[in-house]
C-alpha cells in the first residue's frame, strides 16, 4: 500500500558531526572550583518552582529522596562546563550556578592544561557568568554566538560538555521545543532539546549545524539525575546582551519601565470589549518611576514596543530589559478602545530593586466592625473614610471604595480579593462610593457583559486588575 503524499520531502539527519565536533572541542572547557573551608556532603536545595508547576513532581521526587538527592561538590570537584568566546582576551561563558560561592575557579582545557580564572561578572536572573583567564601569549580557540531565533523545532543541534566529569563529550539531538518556562527566573525563555545533557553539562554550549552557539545548556528534567531527553538551554539571543554587559560593566544594566503589568486574559478582554486577548495590561504606575510622567495610565494595554509587537508579559519584560538604561522607547497602547503611541525614557532596573529591598513590610492590622455597607459579587463594601483607613492602615491619598468582607467561594474570593482591598475603578471608571460600584456593575450587566473588570489597591498600595463573574 502506497503512503499518502504530504508534499513534504523526506529529510535525514547529518551523516556525521565528526568534522564539526573536531573544530569545536578545543573551545569547550571543564570548570572546577574550590571553597575555603568547604566540605563535601551538604545537600543541594530543591530549585524554587511556582506552585502548581508541572515540574514539581520530577524535582520533588529527585530532591525529596535523601539517598538520591545530590550533594554539593567539595573543594576541587568538577562542577560544569563553559566555552571560550574571545580567544585573545581569554573570555569564557558558563552558568552562574557552576561557580557560585567559589573562592577559586579553575578552567581545564581539552589539551590537559589548566588556568586560574577571574570572575568578571554574574547575572542570577539568567544564570549566566563570565570568566577571564590569562591566554599566556597565545590565542585560545573560540566559538561565536549564532541566532537562536532562527532555530526551528526539529532542527539538529549538538551539545559538548563535561557530563559526570567525562570532559569533551559530544551528543546530538534536535530542538524539541522553544520558549519553555520552568520557573527559574523572570526571563525564562528556554530552548528544549533531546540532545543528552547530564550533570556537568551546565554552562556548556549547544551548537547549530553551522558550529554557532545558539544556547547555553543549563537544566534538565530527570527523576534519576541522568538524561531522559528533556534538557533546557538559555537562548543565545537572550545571553548575548547579558554577556556583553557583564564584560563591559561587570554587572547588568537592564532597562526599567516602572509599571506593574499582567497578562490580558480572555476574561479581561471580554470585560473591556476587546476582540481578542492580546498585549499586556498596565495595572499600576510606579511612583517616581520612568512611566510616572503622565504618558501611561493604569488600564492601558501595551501592544507594541518600538518595532516589536507585544504578545505577552514575558516578552515585554525582556524587550524593556534589553533596550538599555536611558533609552526613549515608543509604546503602542490601547486606551479605552483607541490606539495611541506614547514615549517613555527607561530607568535602570537594578537601582529600583535596591530601593525595594530596603523597604519594610506592612504591618497586619486588626479588623473592626464595618459601618453602612453594600454587598455584591461576594464582597461587602463601604465608603473609604477615616475609620476605614485606620482599620486597615491605608494611606491618606488613596481614594476608592473599601472592601470589608469577602464571602468564601464567591467570585471575589476566587480572584483573591481580600478585606482591606480598595476598589479604585470598575471598567476603567473611577468609583468613590458603594453606590458608584453598584451603578457601574448594573451598567455592565445592561451592556451584556459577563465579567466586571476591577482595579484594586492592596493595603501596601499595589494596584492590580481582577475580573469578577457577574452571572
Amino acid at each position: 500500500m502506497r503512503a499518502p503524499q504530504t508534499g513534504i520531502r523526506p529529510q535525514h539527519g547529518p551523516d556525521s558531526v565528526a568534522d564539526l565536533a573536531e573544530n569545536l572541542l578545543k573551545a569547550v572547557v571543564n570548570i572546577s572550583t574550590s571553597q575555603n573551608g568547604g566540605s563535601r556532603g551538604e545537600r543541594v536545595p530543591m530549585p524554587r518552582l511556582p506552585e502548581g508547576s508541572p515540574f514539581e513532581e520530577y524535582f520533588g521526587d529527585f530532591f525529596g529522596n535523601e539517598e538520591r538527592q545530590p550533594r554539593a561538590p567539595g573543594p576541587g570537584s568538577s562542577l560544569g562546563s563553559g566555552f571560550v568566546i574571545d580567544g585573545k582576551e581569554g573570555i569564557i561563558v558558563t552558568n552562574n550556578h557552576v561557580i557560585v560561592d567559589a573562592d577559586e575557579i579553575t578552567v581545564n582545557f581539552s589539551d590537559g592544561s589548566a588556568r586560574k580564572a577571574e570572575l568578571v561578572g554574574v547575572d542570577t536572573k539568567t544564570d549566566l557568568a563570565v570568566l577571564k583567564v590569562d591566554p599566556e601569549g597565545e590565542t585560545l580557540t573560540e566559538v561565536h554566538f549564532g541566532d537562536s531565533d532562527g532555530m526551528r523545532i526539529g532542527d539538529w543541534v549538538m551539545a559538548i560538555g563535561n557530563p559526570f566529569g567525562f570532559g569533551g563529550s559530544v551528543t546530538v539531538g534536535i530542538v524539541s521545543a522553544r520558549n519553555r518556562q520552568i520557573g527559574s527566573g523572570p526571563y525564562d525563555d528556554y530552548i528544549q532539546t533531546d540532545a543528552a545533557i547530564n550533570r556537568g553539562n551546565s554552562g556548556g554550549p549547544l551548537f547549530n549545524m553551522a558550529g554557532e552557539v545558539i544556547g547555553i545548556n543549563t537544566a534538565i528534567i530527570s527523576p534519576s539525575g541522568g538524561s531522559i531527553g528533556i534538557g533546557f538551554a538559555i537562548p543565545s539571543n537572550l545571553a548575548l546582551n547579558v554577556v556583553g554587559q557583564l564584560r563591559e560593566y561587570g554587572e547588568t544594566r537592564r532597562g526599567w519601565l516602572g509599571v506593574r503589568i499582567q497578562p490580558v486574559t480572555e476574561e479581561i478582554a471580554e470585560s473591556l470589549g476587546l476582540e481578542k486577548a492580546a498585549g499586556v495590561l498596565v495595572s499600576g504606575i510606579e511612583k517616581d518611576g520612568p512611566a510616572d510622567n503622565g504618558q501611561l495610565q493604569a488600564g492601558d494595554i501595551i501592544v507594541g514596543l518600538d518595532d516589536s509587537t507585544i504578545t505577552d508579559d514575558r516578552q515585554l519584560r525582556r524587550l524593556v530589559a534589553e533596550a538599555g538604561v536611558g533609552k526613549a522607547v515608543r509604546l503602542e497602547i490601547l486606551r479605552k478602545g483607541k490606539r495611541e503611541t506614547v514615549t517613555v525614557t527607561l530607568g535602570r532596573l537594578e537601582e529600583e530593586e535596591n530601593k525595594s529591598a530596603s523597604k519594610t513590610q506592612e504591618k497586619d492590622t486588626e479588623q473592626q466592625t464595618p459601618l453602612a455597607t453594600a454587598t455584591l459579587l461576594g464582597m461587602t463594601i463601604r465608603e473609604l473614610d477615616e475609620e476605614g483607613r485606620g482599620q486597615f492602615n491605608l494611606p491618606d491619598d488613596l481614594a476608592g471604595v473599601l472592601v470589608t468582607e469577602v464571602e468564601p467561594n464567591s467570585p471575589a474570593a476566587e480572584q483573591g480579593v481580600q478585606p482591606g482591598d480598595v476598589i479604585v475603578e470598575i471598567a476603567l471608571q473611577s468609583v468613590s462610593s458603594a453606590q458608584d460600584v453598584l451603578d457601574q456593575v448594573e451598567e455592565l450587566k445592561q451592556q451584556g457583559r459577563k465579567n466586571a473588570l476591577l482595579m484594586l489597591s492592596s493595603k501596601s498600595g499595589e494596584l492590580r486588575f481582577v475580573t469578577l463573574r457577574m452571572s
